[in-house]
This record gives C-alpha cells, sequence and structure tokens, in this order.
C-alpha cells in the first residue's frame, strides 16, 4: 500500500480543476467492481450494516464500493468502513487524533472534518488545502481535539457524500458535562437516491423543477378564483409566469427519488433507540443530508435544546426546530417509560421523512404523525417589503384554518397583488451603486456587535447578468423567522419552533471587539437554467475573499433566491448576531432563509485557504467562494 503524507504548503490545484472534479468524481457509482455475488446479497437483504462505535486516538478507514440495499433494488455506495454511515468516531477533547484514510476507490477522494478547528492542511478539501488522496493511498490525518460536541465527517470529493461517504464524530470534554444525562444517541439524518447523483444534477439543469411533482393545477387556480377574485389570481400568475419560477418550487431533489434515512435506516425499516425509566436521553441530531432541510418533531415530548454545531448553549425548549443541510443539534428529552415515542424528520417540502422510535421496550413502536401541509412561497419568501400592502380584501380571522397549505404564510393567500408590477423585476435602477470592487461591498455604517448591519443592500453589478434571475430588494432579518413551512405553528398546532433568534451562547463571547469591516454577499442564482452563484459570480471565475489575520470583520449574507441555502465556513467560527453581543451563538454552518437576510461575525483567527460555500451539494460548484487569510 502505497502512503502519503500530509502536505503543509498551499497545494496547486486550480479552481477550474476542483469544479471539473465534481463532475468526474464518482463516475464509476453503480459499477465498482464487485462481485455478483455480493450484488445478489445486498438485492435480497435491505438490512444494512450498523456503523462501529470507534473510540481512541488512533483510527484506521477506509473508503471503498459497498453494496446497499434501501429500496428493493441493488445500488453501490461510496461507504467508510464498510457501512453508511461511516463509522461513528467518538474522541476526548484534548487528545492528539490520528486517522489513517485509506483509498479504496477508482477515483480521488478525500475526507473533511466538518466544524473541527485544525490545521488548515488537515482540512481535506481537495484544490485547497491538499491534493486529495488518489486511488490505493493512505494519508494521514493529525491535530489535538480542541472542542468538544457533536461534529460529522463526509468526502469532499464530488458527488461520494451524497453516495454514503459520510459519518459522525462525538468528542467529549475534558472538563464535566454542563449537560446532564444518562444516555445518549447519534441521530444521522440523510437522503438516498438509488438514481446516479451525476443523472440527478444533469435532469436538473435540463429542467430545475423536474423532481417537483406539485405544480400549480387547474383546480388550483379555479380555487384562487373563488377565494381571491379573478384579477388578484390573474395577477399573482401573470407574476409567477414573468419570473419563471413556481410557488410549490420549496427543494431541488425531493422524495420522489429520495429515501430518507435515520442512522442509514429506512422509515419502514424504523430505528430504535431503548430508554430506561427516569432517564434523560440526550439525541444528538447531524444533517448529513446532500439536499434535504428537515424539520424534526417528537410528538408527546419537549424537546430542550443545550447544543448546536457542537457548541454549549442556554437551554431552549421547544416542540420542534428545522436543521439545515451540514447543522447538528443536541436535544435533551425525559420520556415516559409507559411509551414508545416517534422521532419524526420531515423533509422541508412535505415529500417525505425520516423516523425512529424511542422506546422502553423493543416491541413497542409508536404511531407515526402525518406530515404538515406542503408549503407555499409568498411575497416574503421574494424579499419583498410587505408594508404598504391592500389588505382589506381578505378576511384576517380565518387564518388558522387557511394555515400555510395554500400561502406558505398562513396569511398573505387573498392579498391585493394588482399593485406590484413584478415585471420588471431584473432590470430596477441600481445607478447609484457603484459596486464593481470588493472595497464597495464593504458597509461605512457598521452596528454594534451583536445587532446586526445597519447599511442598506446594495446589490453589486455583477448580479444583473445571465447569472442572476431574482434580487431581494428588501429582505427581511432572517434571525426570528421560523422558515417556511414552519411558521405561524404556535397558533395552528400548538407547537413552538425555533429559531435563530432563540439561540444564546453558554458562554460569554470570547471575542468581544467591534468589527472593523463588513463583507456583504449575495447568494444568487437563475432557477431555470440551474445556476448558482455568490454576487452573480460562479465559484470558477470569482476572485478569493481575502481577510487579514486577527481582525474582526462581519459578514452580512443577503438570500436573493427563493431556495434556503445552509452556508459553511471552513476553519473559523460564526458568531451569529442576535442581539446580545455578550452570548453570541457560534455556529460553523447557518440557513439563510428565502428572501432573507442574516449577520455574523468572523474573528480570522486561522491563516490559509478555507472553503466558504452552500452545502446543498448540487449547489456547491457555484456558490462557493475561496477565503484567504494571511
Amino acid at each position: 500500500m502505497k502512503f502519503s503524507t500530509p502536505i503543509a504548503r498551499p497545494t496547486t490545484v486550480s479552481r477550474r480543476q476542483f469544479v471539473t472534479g465534481v463532475s468526474a468524481a464518482s463516475m464509476l457509482y453503480g459499477v465498482g467492481g464487485l462481485s455478483a455475488s455480493q450484488l445478489v446479497a445486498a438485492t435480497q437483504s435491505r438490512t444494512q450494516q450498523p456503523p462501529q462505535l470507534l473510540r481512541g486516538t488512533q483510527f484506521d478507514l477506509n473508503i471503498g464500493y459497498q453494496p446497499v440495499n434501501f429500496t428493493g433494488k441493488s445500488r453501490i455506495a461510496t461507504a467508510i468502513n464498510g457501512s453508511v454511515p461511516g463509522s461513528v468516531l467518538r474522541w476526548k477533547e484534548g487528545e492528539r487524533i490520528t486517522l489513517n484514510v485509506t483509498n479504496s476507490l477508482k477515483v480521488d477522494s478525500s475526507i473533511h472534518w466538518h466544524g473541527l478547528i485544525l490545521p488548515n492542511n488537515m482540512d481535506g478539501v481537495p484544490g485547497l488545502t491538499y491534493d486529495g488522496i488518489k486511488p490505493g493511498e493512505t494519508f494521514q490525518y493529525q491535530f489535538n481535539a480542541v472542542q468538544s460536541g457533536t461534529y460529522w465527517y463526509h468526502s469532499h470529493s464530488g458527488f461520494q457524500e451524497q453516495t454514503g461517504a459520510y459519518g459522525a464524530i462525538v468528542i467529549d470534554p475534558k472538563e464535566p458535562d454542563p449537560v446532564e444525562y444518562d444516555r445518549d444517541y447519534v441521530v444521522m439524518l440523510s437522503d438516498w437516491s438509488d438514481e446516479a447523483p451525476e443523472d440527478v444534477f444533469a435532469k436538473l439543469k435540463k429542467m430545475s423543477h423536474y423532481y417537483n411533482f406539485r405544480e400549480r393545477t387547474a383546480g388550483d387556480i379555479w380555487q384562487d378564483v373563488k377565494d381571491n377574485g379573478i384579477a388578484n389570481t390573474w395577477n399573482k400568475r401573470s407574476m409567477w409566469n414573468r419570473m419563471r419560477m413556481s410557488e410549490t418550487d420549496i427543494s431541488d431533489v425531493t422524495g420522489y427519488t429520495y429515501t430518507f434515512l435515520m442512522n442509514g435506516i429506512t422509515p419502514d425499516d424504523n430505528w430504535k433507540a431503548l430508554f430506561a425509566s427516569g432517564e434523560k436521553v440526550r439525541l444528538r441530531f447531524i444533517n448529513a443530508a446532500a439536499m434535504t432541510i428537515f424539520d424534526v418533531r417528537i410528538p408527546g415530548l419537549k424537546m430542550t435544546v443545550v447544543a448546536t454545531d457542537g457548541q454549549n448553549i442556554q437551554p431552549v425548549s421547544v416542540d420542534e426546530f428545522r436543521i439545515g443541510v451540514a447543522e447538528t443539534y443536541d436535544v435533551i428529552v425525559e420520556p415516559s417509560d409507559d411509551s414508545a415515542y416517534c422521532i419524526f424528520a420531515q423533509s422541508i417540502d412535505r415529500t417525505g421523512y425520516s423516523r425512529g422510535t424511542l422506546t422502553p421496550n423493543t416491541h413497542w413502536t409508536a404511531d407515526v404523525p402525518s406530515m404538515d401541509p406542503a408549503p407555499i412561497l409568498g411575497h416574503r419568501d421574494m424579499g419583498m417589503d410587505m408594508q404598504g400592502m391592500d389588505h382589506s380584501m381578505h378576511d384576517m380571522g380565518n387564518m388558522k384554518s387557511m394555515g400555510e397549505s395554500k400561502s406558505g404564510m398562513g396569511s398573505m393567500q387573498g392579498m391585493d397583488h394588482s399593485r406590484h408590477d413584478m415585471s420588471n423585476m431584473k432590470g430596477m435602477d441600481h445607478s447609484k451603486h457603484d459596486m464593481s470592487s470588493m472595497a464597495a461591498m464593504q458597509s461605512t455604517g457598521l452596528g454594534k456587535a451583536g445587532t446586526g448591519s445597519t447599511s442598506e443592500i446594495n446589490h453589486v453589478t455583477s448580479e444583473f447578468g445571465p447569472h442572476v434571475d431574482m434580487r431581494a430588494e428588501s429582505p427581511l432579518d432572517g434571525l426570528h423567522d421560523p422558515g417556511i413551512g414552519l411558521r405561524n405553528h404556535q397558533e395552528l398546532y400548538g407547537r413552538k419552533v425555533l429559531t435563530y433568534g432563540d439561540i444564546k451562547n453558554l458562554y460569554p463571547t470570547i471575542d468581544t471587539r467591534e468589527p472593523s469591516r463588513e463583507i456583504e454577499l449575495h447568494l444568487t442564482g437563475n432557477m431555470s437554467r440551474y445556476m448558482w452563484s455568490m454576487n452573480g459570480i460562479k465559484f470558477a471565475d470569482a476572485k478569493p475573499l481575502e481577510l487579514s489575520y486577527g481582525e474582526r470583520v462581519r459578514i452580512t449574507l443577503v438570500n436573493d433566491t427563493m431556495m434556503t441555502h445552509p452556508i459553511h465556513l471552513h476553519g473559523m467560527w460564526s458568531e451569529l448576531e442576535t442581539g446580545d453581543a455578550a452570548y453570541m451563538p457560534r455556529k460553523h454552518t447557518i440557513i439563510v432563509q428565502p428572501g432573507s437576510k442574516i449577520s455574523y461575525l468572523v474573528t480570522a483567527d486561522a491563516k490559509g485557504r478555507w472553503a466558504y460555500h452552500c452545502h446543498l451539494l448540487f449547489h456547491m460548484p457555484g456558490m462557493f467562494r475561496e477565503v484567504r487569510v494571511s
């Protein structure tokens, strides 16, 4: 076996090589050189090998092809140590960790340690931090575990993450844990398709709504006419047609092709977790999906959220929470031993779900709740200011009965859209904003640390090209928004939903300096062409974002699209500005709601080249930046 050593120097792989690798790295999906007997065995059984729990300081991981059967059909996964998910790695804070990762694939591979603070050359991003792992070679990762909490790892090569190359990390604290619990479980959510990811991506490029089978019908239009009148219905339909968008387009890839898994187990096979009487159970939720955002609840149980992205927070009691791709949430539950409980994670578009059972008895199972109504995009998700709209024509008293199944907002269905001409949405006058340089993106009106940006939203000139089909002119603050499909759940169902505004770090903010500058980035795309970018510029053509070592900077993200984007910054913490500068929560991945903005502070305390991107796998090739700290 050939053994390669870590490379400390900057890699010479170009941005274009990185992007090209996305389409080439998993070309052998579904083949893999496996024997006929292996394929037959996979076809005959849908029982998957559970991931091993590995403890210690030295680990051997193997990335290879593995036959699996999640749907009744045999397919080949990209597995780590022979299972999907890969082995659960359990470490202790303060220890020196060594991981020998062998690539048994026929193409290059890699492992990124998501959310871990570590040296740049250990981060595991081909083309930025190292050259990746060649077929047949072993790469040794070595770093100190400088933090505790719930994290995960995954391939950062091509589409291997979609085909199974991911696993959980739990790091126990060296000091007594501030969270009391009697037992804990990893609850890893993911999505699986029998289709090769390259085929899924190709279909989206040809028809972005290929997997959306909830387009509006003639029956829906007739109902809209009865509810809102001909004029309002005509104006609304015309608006969507001019924008070439669909108000039902919530997820790019849906349950039509996806099977949603919990710890590698299908909903039919029902993953189970045992507890004993009187126990406090810690559930470590990880969203390892490629493209699916989940809404999680456990009917009959309150959840106390105690950590997000591995960092302890002041406990918050909720009934449900949204977990974006790559986020983690730890919750404490106190179940009664006279019942079993369904751990229910429905997809954001309500086309499917993952589920498990928390039970004191292996023979007991829990009823699976019905999914909530499918949400529909509204004005808020377009980044439109709702003040001044004509509300006189609709009755707000029946909002509860309407729910979100008709409007996506619970109250917008009958609004008068006749005053809103959307035909010139792409041609608004921004002549007063000279945004041609990076310096112009930096706000001159910084707000106080912890309170967010006070500057106006400016659209850069590059947003007015073929890569962009929409811009949010009045984006709302996404901090207190539960998100589309979850709004008004307290009123409708009596369920409290977690928002970012509820989160406060358990410990005081470490870096209390005011930011010295602000960077405003727009998340952009052309949905009909399935093109994704930042500031209208795809990654292959973009210049790096330059940060000076040690500086404190505010990043404001403006989502100009009508999709929800989970944004991940490698190597450094993103400290959410929730209004309390003394206890700013530290996150590695942040959801940016459609048509909204959100801000956070970053201390540039890690030199090197770092990845910064949307964690939706098929958005990442375009919605990606390199961050250079020097």
